[in-house]
């Protein structure tokens, strides 16, 4: 029996039986989920967020310099759910080399199931003190869709969330992949597909609310939504969501399955030839993906207030990739700042200087890929290298 133990990427030669040598290969040893010192920040993170957030919130008065106020909690929630989406791109990008432009639809299929709930919570408070969503009333509907049915319960909602995108993801994904489509041509496809699904959500007769999708809520889990307490636990919930689907991307990337996903990204004939079939590791990586981008479209939509058929523009999905490459495809937490940064500019843009964004915007993709190949996390990484090397040879 073979007893070596060794976790070099070198061969090793081990006894087999006292009596003979065999050979074995030493694989490296799985990464650890996140260094001493990571878990130290990202609990101290937590702790802070935890206690910080309803203490300046709920407690700290109006006048006071570290109030949060309605607006910087819901931009912060906006920014932590586009954090989300950057995470779920990466993993199909970065990861699987997957370049998706579709991803827009898996948010807002999350966001539309939330909506459907919320919009069943106004009860007889809407405008018409109707049963139904103000937006059927006026399109003279005189009862609800099938697919309606069961959504005035929060747990069917939330079902809805996850299970809608990973269905849809599941199914385009099993015949484009089987297909071997791949490249640029699956990057269209997945943007053609987005942009015919805002097109069906366009129109009345779909049931979403045409042009205007949902808006107008009222309540959620009973609780109005506008309460300040109703919305520091959507921005705690949404930041928890965050960390958790980090800490569940690095666990999957940082696998034997993960190792076998990367291997799809810088070889897939090679692995064919190694006797894998990617399909199914690129169906598990796309539907986890779809269903982290739905769960960020869910948390999205009850702290902005609504949710329509914009959110499926082929424009939304680019500006994904382009969090993803500005914070550093491939890194996890580089998509994240990615998505704080890029959307923190537009804020700042659109307040100041509105008709100038989408030339900032375009002026970043075209030279992040010029000028940061690895983005901001490939910045940091070398000036932490340059920063070691002068350390080291201050010693010397």
């Amino acid at each position: 029996m073979t007893t070596a133990t060794s976790t070099s990427p070198r061969s090793a030669l081990a006894p087999h039986d006292g009596n003979a040598d065999t050979f074995a290969l030493g694989l490296p040893a799985r990464p650890a989920l996140l260094s001493r010192r990571a878990w130290l920040a990202l609990i101290a993170l937590i702790i802070a967020m935890g206690v910080g957030v309803p203490l300046c919130a709920l407690v700290l008065p109006q006048t006071s310099a570290l109030h949060l106020s309605a607006y910087t909690m819901t931009l912060a929630g906006k920014l932590m759910c586009y954090a989300i989406a950057a995470l779920a791109l990466d993993l199909v990008w970065g990861y699987c080399g997957i370049l998706s432009l579709g991803h827009g639809l898996f948010f807002a299929l999350g966001g539309y199931a939330i909506g459907m709930y919320l919009m069943r919570q106004i009860g007889h408070d809407g405008k018409y003190g109707s049963d139904l969503p103000d937006f059927m009333v006026f399109l003279d509907w005189h009862s609800l869709p099938w697919y309606w049915s069961g959504t005035q319960h929060l747990g069917y909602a939330l079902l809805l969330v996850v299970l809608v995108p990973a269905v849809v993801a599941w199914v385009f994904g099993f015949f484009t992949f089987r297909s071997r489509v791949k490249g640029v041509y699956l990057s269209i496809i997945t943007q053609a597909m987005t942009f015919a699904a805002m097109l069906l959500f366009y129109r009345n007769e779909t049931g979403f609310g045409g042009n205007n999708g949902f808006t107008d809520f009222k309540r959620i889990a009973g609780m109005p939504i506008t309460h300040p307490g109703t919305r520091t636990v959507l921005f705690l919930l949404t930041f928890a969501t965050l960390v958790l689907a980090f800490l569940a991307a690095r666990a999957i990337v940082t696998s034997k399955l993960g190792r076998v996903v990367t291997a799809v990204r810088d070889g897939e004939t090679r692995l064919m030839f190694l006797g894998y079939s990617p399909l199914g590791y690129k169906l598990f990586i796309w539907t986890v993906s779809a269903m982290l981008c739905g769960i960020a479209g869910a948390l999205y939509v009850p702290q902005v207030g609504i949710i329509n058929p914009s959110e499926m523009s082929p424009g939304n999905s680019i500006e994904m990739a382009i969090w993803v490459a500005v914070g550093g495809r491939g890194t996890l937490i580089g998509p994240i700042i990615g998505a704080f940064a890029v959307n923190g500019a537009k804020s700042f843009f659109t307040a100041y200087f509105a008709e100038y964004w989408l030339f900032f915007l375009g002026l970043i993709f075209v030279l992040v890929p010029l000028l940061l190949p690895n983005g901001i996390m490939g910045l940091i990484e070398l000036a932490v290298r340059r920063m070691k090397l002068a350390a080291g040879g201050k010693r010397s």
